[in-house]
């Protein structure tokens, strides 16, 4: 609603990987508006509109008239370029309904990996503006199934003890689902674990299948049908490019394929900074941490929904590495921005080895993240994060209770650790201001009072 109501609106261009319900969520936002359009581009009459004309005002013209809409209404109408990625000559004109008819409302989307094979296909710079889509947020997935008061609970601040149980539960339910819209929905209507098989498979063969259909060659499109199914196996873990998958690729062809589906946003190479400070400089001459689209997929190819369903915690499973990712998911979730990416801090040296899961941005500030269980004894990359850092905050992610603990290091600095459920992911931006009021409560009063 923002964008709607911006006084020097642009054409907005919707980015997301394929499955993430980009369609749906324009047609949603369509019932704004008096009049809605959805042209979708691989439709030959719907292509038409940007082959035969010449001008900006002739083609909306064709556009209005062949989907029976007023003109008069233009001001009021939403029109939605599908698939857009079809005719270059539309994405040429995005600039134009920007400088010469800008009371039009336009957004457009489309597959990203023709816009990365093709090198003649760009968006007009400076005539657009981008927003991403992810998959579907723990908050949106309780929303989905219904679970209202849950929902309610969860904004809570500090979150209600009798909440965690029924909380915990259904975010481990989430973990194990993932968040693609098209499963979620069949799940909320069906609450049928077993009928999701066949959606998960028809969920890897489309991205499969976009592979084929734009890749300039054979061996360009076994290396990224190869990458895409090691993907699912090697989530959450740092991973070099040679030999990944395990293939016979090298660093080369292989680095080239992950970057591509880098950029059509089916996954993320995260890679590690060493500072503890603004701005964050992540180093690339280290292994990267690979992040995919969505965790339920994860756990549906590597065959780790039975350890889910069995398992009393997160912790346990795959190393720990199903949780992280989750948690990842989730951050990620909260960044409507294309450019925003994970972040996680390392110090390596041949006698030791301490990692952070993320770092995460408060105020200028890079806020260090743990995914953990057990004692905060036990958190020693955390400890020697905090001694570098420039602040007296961090933050656990576990599967106990809400509490705030003092801490010591080994060199005698004190720090506040807050430690959340898992399911509080999502609500870290509300949770950092209140507990950077709780540590001045206790630095004035020497106690903390949570209420």
């Amino acid at each position: 609603m923002l964008w709607k109501a911006k006084k020097n609106r642009k054409p907005l261009v919707l980015r997301g990987a394929r499955q993430v319900g980009k369609t749906t969520v324009v047609a949603q936002f369509g019932k704004h508006f008096k009049q809605y359009i959805h042209l979708n581009l691989e439709l030959i009459e719907d292509q038409q509109h940007f082959l035969k004309h010449t001008t900006i005002e002739d083609t909306i013209d064709s556009i209005f008239y062949a989907k029976n809409k007023q003109l008069s209404k233009r001001p009021h109408t939403l029109l939605f370029i599908d698939e857009i990625q079809e005719i270059p000559a539309a994405l040429g004109l995005l600039r134009y309904f920007y400088e010469q008819v800008p009371d039009l409302h336009v957004i457009a989307a489309g597959s990203l990996l023709e816009t990365v094979f093709n090198r003649t296909i760009h968006y007009p710079v400076g005539r657009v503006e981008f927003l991403i889509l992810r998959p579907v947020s723990f908050p949106e997935y309780l929303q989905a199934i219904g679970e209202h008061n849950a929902l309610e609970q969860l904004s809570h601040l500090p979150i209600a003890a009798f909440a965690q149980t029924k909380l915990l539960k259904l975010f481990q339910q989430y973990t194990l689902i993932g968040g693609m819209p098209e499963i979620v929905s069949h799940y909320a209507e069906h609450r049928d674990l077993v009928a999701l098989k066949p959606l998960y498979e028809s969920l890897l063969l489309s991205y499969m299948d976009d592979v084929e259909k734009y890749a300039d060659n054979n061996t360009q499109n076994q290396t990224l049908r190869l990458a895409i199914r090691a993907a699912f196996s090697e989530a959450g873990k740092r991973i070099r490019f040679h030999g990944f998958g395990p293939s016979n690729y090298g660093s080369r062809e292989m680095g080239e394929a992950l970057r591509a589906l880098e950029k059509t946003l089916l996954i993320h190479l995260i890679y590690p900074t060493t500072g503890v400070k603004l701005p964050l400089l992540p180093d690339h001459k280290k292994a990267p941490r690979l992040q995919v689209l969505d965790t339920g997929m994860i756990n549906y190819f590597a065959g780790l929904q039975g350890d889910i369903l069995s398992s009393p915690n997160l912790d346990a499973i795959h190393e720990g590495l199903i949780i992280e990712h989750v948690i990842g998911q989730e951050l990620l979730a909260a960044e409507n921005s294309v450019i925003e990416t994970l972040n996680f801090w390392v110090r390596e040296k041949k006698t030791s080895m301490a990692e952070v899961d993320y770092l995460y941005k408060y105020n200028g500030l890079l806020i260090p993240i743990e995914v953990k269980k057990g004692a905060t004894g036990k958190l020693k990359s955390l400890h020697l994060y905090m001694e570098q850092a420039p602040h007296n905050m961090a933050i656990r992610l576990h599967s106990g209770a809400f509490e705030i603990s003092t801490i010591e290091t080994n060199n005698e600095k004190t720090y506040y650790l807050l430690s959340l459920p898992y399911y509080l992911v999502s609500q870290i931006h509300l949770y950092l201001p209140w507990f950077e009021k709780q540590i001045k409560a206790l630095l004035k009063k020497k106690t903390i009072i949570i209420s």
